[in-house]
């Protein structure tokens, strides 16, 4: 009988149990679609991609089984080390100048009371402008014979420089292109961490005597460190995927264009590299190789600058 009793509310309980999860099910069914979209769209093209990394395969033919020889060749690649290091300049060129003038543009704004609104949405701008037809405008003012820059340079009594031919000046291009289109969305993230600082803070700093300089590196950059921390991340993993801008500005297709990346390949990127081998050359298993090349590099790039911001934030 003691057994008996001990066994009722174990049985009574399972079918409570079975019931609550069927009552969650409308909820299960109201967020699955976007686990079956990610699932569709993100996880399984990752998947294979890493799958197709170990194969040889044109995109219509068989698959063939190489192994690590694509990666044995990757590591032996002469014009994917070139892209590595294009892809480092370009981004210190571009990043760089970005974080700089965005947290200047920053402060400028928090100091504004009047067309605030105003002056965020025209910073704003540039990053939801289509990237191609920045591209497209940034080429003409870099052109040899009628670009701004050079016109201005001429003004100066400086000679002409050719930087849609010259490997640096390819890269300063391509650089400018993106330091355009992300300084103001930075700086619209460093406005608003500036706007959460206490008032109390500057007030002290001024009763201290502290002057506008002395108050913008001693309080706010301090305080704004875990959001520099963000955008140096995000910088670091936008910079190293850098395609469009090369791709639009020097083309890759190899009938058009031998020199994948303008000539010299002085603006080939590791993405424009990948795209090429990829889709150019339809070498579907050397391309996903690349791309995973792409990833490490971005991860283990990303994890260095975060230890060296959060080592300063921590002294």
């Amino acid at each position: 009988m003691a057994d008996a009793h001990r066994r009722t509310p174990v049985r009574a309980a399972a079918p409570r149990t079975r019931r609550r999860k069927r009552s969650y099910w409308p909820q299960y069914l109201a967020i699955s679609p976007f686990f079956v979209i990610f699932a569709v769209f993100g996880l399984f093209p990752v998947l294979f991609s890493l799958y197709l990394a170990f194969h040889r395969w044109n995109g219509l033919g068989e698959m063939e089984f190489v192994g690590l020889d694509q990666f044995r060749f990757l590591v032996e690649d002469s014009t994917f080390w070139l892209a590595l290091r294009n892809t480092f300049v370009i981004w210190f060129l571009s990043t760089v100048p970005t974080l700089c003038l965005a947290l200047v543009i920053a402060a400028m704004l928090n100091s504004t009371v009047r067309f605030t609104s105003v002056y965020r949405i025209a910073y704003f701008v540039p990053n939801i402008t289509s990237l191609v037809a920045v591209a497209i405008f940034f080429g003409a003012v870099f052109s040899t014979n009628f670009g701004l820059v050079n016109a201005f340079l001429q003004t100066m009594g400086l000679p002409a420089f050719e930087w849609l031919t010259d490997p640096f000046g390819m890269k300063i291009a391509v650089a400018s292109v993106m330091t355009w289109q992300w300084t103001g969305y930075n700086a619209i993230i460093y406005l608003a961490g500036m706007q959460a600082i206490p008032s109390d803070l500057y007030e002290a700093a001024k009763v201290d005597g502290a002057g506008p300089v002395q108050t913008f590196f001693r309080i706010t950059v301090p305080m704004l460190r875990p959001i520099i921390l963000f955008t140096v991340i995000v910088s670091t993993v936008n910079g190293l995927q850098s395609f469009t801008e090369s791709q639009v500005l020097f083309g890759s297709n190899t009938t058009l264009n031998p020199n994948t990346g303008g000539p010299g390949q002085g603006a080939l990127t590791m993405v424009l590299y990948f795209y090429h081998q990829a889709f150019d050359n339809r070498d579907f298993g050397y391309g996903a190789a690349i791309s995973w090349a792409v990833f490490l590099v971005i991860v283990l790039f990303a994890v260095i600058n975060w230890r060296l911001v959060q080592r300063r934030v921590s002294e």
